[in-house]
């Protein structure tokens, strides 16, 4: 009778040992199979291949008409959205951070930015604010990058900058190296003499329009969109993720999310966006 009882005690033993092994194999096994990174709100965030993917033919449609390099939109948005993964690309379809500066009848939300209540633009789609964003530039203080080829992606990262575009003075050389990392100037398309003779007519026009309908003694650029101001790093011997995020503050996640980053490795001299 002892021998059946303790038989009996190394069985229920040997059951429960089996079922813990099995309950910590499965959790591992869920936990290894998520190859989706999140946000802080939950939501799942989106890569910066993932987010070419999704906007590239947008990009090209906006270059076919108003001769704006593909390369040159898609590393805006990308810089200016944080892959897609900012609170206005995700809320308000805003990839672009175009305000209302008093002209805008379309539904709003207010963010903190210039001032704590700044008001932003709400589109319908994506698509809508791709085409805000070559209209904002459709405007005499951008005229002269109309002139250029449509893929010359170095030309326009140099005359935004030059234009009052951003106020970083490495934001040609940021935008640069992200269409280099991703190849964004297989997009781009060349055009012939008649053709670029043809599109500059059709930007003349617009930018003409736009001065008509919105003069500047009424809403100024900078009510509309302020100009990009981010911190940029340029990565030096033996800095890592880590020792950047502690040296300015912010969190890893935030530094991979703003420059499309998938993992941790960093090279000497890569240039990376910190804050925006």
């Amino acid at each position: 009778m002892k021998k059946f009882f303790y038989g009996m005690i190394v069985f229920m033993m040997l059951i429960t040992s089996c079922s813990s092994r099995r309950g910590t194999i499965s959790s591992s096994k869920s936990g290894s199979n998520s190859k989706t990174s999140s946000s802080s709100t939950g939501r799942p965030t989106m890569a910066g291949n993932d987010y070419i993917a999704h906007y590239k033919d947008i990009a090209i449609a906006e270059m076919n008409k108003y001769g704006i390099p593909a390369s040159i939109k898609l590393a805006q948005a990308l810089l200016e959205s944080g892959n897609g993964n900012s609170f206005l690309a995700r809320e308000a379809n805003n990839h672009f951070g175009i305000k209302c500066g008093g002209v805008w009848k379309g539904k709003s939300v207010t963010r903190p930015d210039d001032n704590i209540n700044d008001c932003f633009r709400v589109y319908d789609n994506p698509q809508q604010s791709f085409r805000d964003h070559s209209e904002f530039l459709l405007r005499p203080r951008y005229s002269a990058l109309f002139k250029l080829d449509k893929d010359d992606y170095k030309g326009w990262a140099k005359g935004l900058k030059a234009a009052g575009y951003a106020t970083n003075p490495r934001y040609p050389d940021l935008l640069i190296e992200m269409i280099e990392r991703y190849h964004l100037d297989q997009y781009d398309r060349k055009e012939t003499p008649t053709q670029k003779v043809m599109r500059e007519e059709v930007v003349k026009e617009e930018i003409v329009h736009n001065v008509e309908e919105t003069p500047p003694a009424v809403v100024k650029t900078e009510e509309i969109k302020s100009p990009v101001a981010m911190r940029i790093h340029e990565v030096k011997a033996q800095e890592t993720l880590y020792s950047l995020s502690k040296l300015y503050n912010v969190s890893v996640e935030q530094i991979k999310s703003l420059n499309g980053l998938t993992d941790e490795a960093l090279s000497l001299g890569q240039l990376l966006v910190i804050s925006k």
